[in-house]
């Protein structure tokens, strides 16, 4: 006789992600219907681009940000060494572009781990305008980003502004079923918090925030012994009273190709990261991984059929409204015969996620301290 605990057990987590998978659809209904108010201004901008090497299709990513339709806005780069070869791209783009007042800044050697936040700092203290608009290498953007975004600064509570993303993949399969993940689970986690919290975090790829908030919450010398920094800058600005939002402007994250070995290595350290900055929701993820916890039910009780099968439609309905719904991404309509194979994928992450702290990045590894701060092991 087959014990009913555990089939029991796996039935209650899966009706609850069956609730949660109807949360996300309603999340996602929810971010659609928001709407920026009407522009009154257009307040200067000043685009803070840290550098390092040339990812792939860097020099369309840049020309997205030079090409923006708004009259009155500069662009810094940040680059450690003079030699750094994103450097010829952006020589070439500044020829290309000659009204676009820009700055190239060479940093030198960060004196802390966090190399991006020390781009960061440099570019603040150079930079000409109140609004600050920070965007990785690997981000592409529309025209009317900066349009947006001034747009919903018209708010005068509003202090930080983080963009959704869609992610997009280079020629790799693991970063294929990386995007997968992204833009329907990541996104969904993302709709749903702030459908019930708001907004007290923000995303990395992309943030806009005024500089005298930034200042308020201590500046990048609070932030730069932090891995997740983009998370805590959100949390600190939310905390000191501020509104945070998330934009109606999706942009582009162009995530590359990377082999299984180096994309396992990137979403763990993406796991044990938000572990560390956020230690409930990192539990409350088991919620999102409903098809391998229905899976193992049907195993357990093969009566149990129905329940998989909508476990199966859930999913993929939450997934549209995120991905499909929400992004538009063309990709996931051809590659969601896949979508098990990355939860599958995402459960063994989350797990291994739990233990360890250590995180490899850009060659390097780090130690992260379960306050989120991280220092250089070897």
């Amino acid at each position: 006789m087959v014990d009913p605990i555990p089939s029991l057990i796996l039935l209650g987590l899966v009706a609850g992600s069956l609730v949660y998978a109807l949360m996300t659809i309603l999340a996602a209904a929810d971010f659609v219907r928001a709407r920026p108010g009407r522009r009154q201004g257009t307040p200067p901008v000043s685009i803070l681009k840290p550098l390092s090497g040339v990812d792939d299709g860097l020099e369309c990513n840049l020309r997205s940000f030079f090409a923006q339709q708004y009259p009155a806005f500069e662009i810094l780069f940040a680059v450690r060494d003079a030699n750094d070869p994103a450097v010829t791209v952006v020589e070439k783009l500044r020829r290309e572009f000659p009204a676009i007042e820009t700055q190239l800044i060479v940093t030198g050697r960060p004196p802390y781990p966090n190399a991006k936040v020390f781009a960061l700092d440099a570019m603040v203290a150079a930079a000409r305008h109140d609004l600050l608009l920070m965007a990785d290498s690997d981000v592409r953007v529309s025209p009317g980003l900066l349009e947006t975004t001034a747009s919903e600064f018209e708010n005068p509570r509003v202090g930080l502004i983080t963009c959704a993303y869609r992610a997009v993949a280079g020629r790799s399969f693991w970063t294929g079923l990386e995007v997968i993940g992204l833009n329907s689970e990541f996104l969904g986690g993302v709709l749903v918090a702030r459908m019930l919290n708001g907004m007290d975090f923000a995303l990395g790829p992309t943030i806009a925030v005024r500089r005298r908030v930034l200042q308020q919450i201590g500046g990048f010398d609070y932030l730069k012994d932090y891995l997740a920094e983009d998370f805590v800058m959100g949390k600190r600005v939310a905390e000191a009273g501020w509104r945070v939002l998330l934009s109606s402007e999706i942009i582009e994250h162009r995530i590359g190709s990377q082999d299984l070995g180096a994309n396992l290595r990137h979403r763990l350290r993406w796991a044990r990261s938000t572990r560390r900055s956020r230690p409930a929701g990192y539990i409350g993820q088991l919620f999102t991984h409903p098809l391998p916890m229905a899976v193992l039910c049907w195993i357990l009780r093969p009566d149990w059929w129905p329940l998989a099968v909508a476990t199966l439609v859930a999913r993929a309905v939450s997934a549209w409204a995120t991905a499909g719904w929400v992004l538009g991404d063309p990709v996931i309509r051809r590659t969601w015969w896949l979508m098990p194979v990355q939860d599958v994928l995402s459960v063994f992450v989350w797990v291994a996620g739990f233990f360890g702290n250590t995180v490899v990045w850009r060659g390097r590894t780090y130690q992260v301290a379960p306050d989120g701060t991280f220092e250089l092991k070897h």
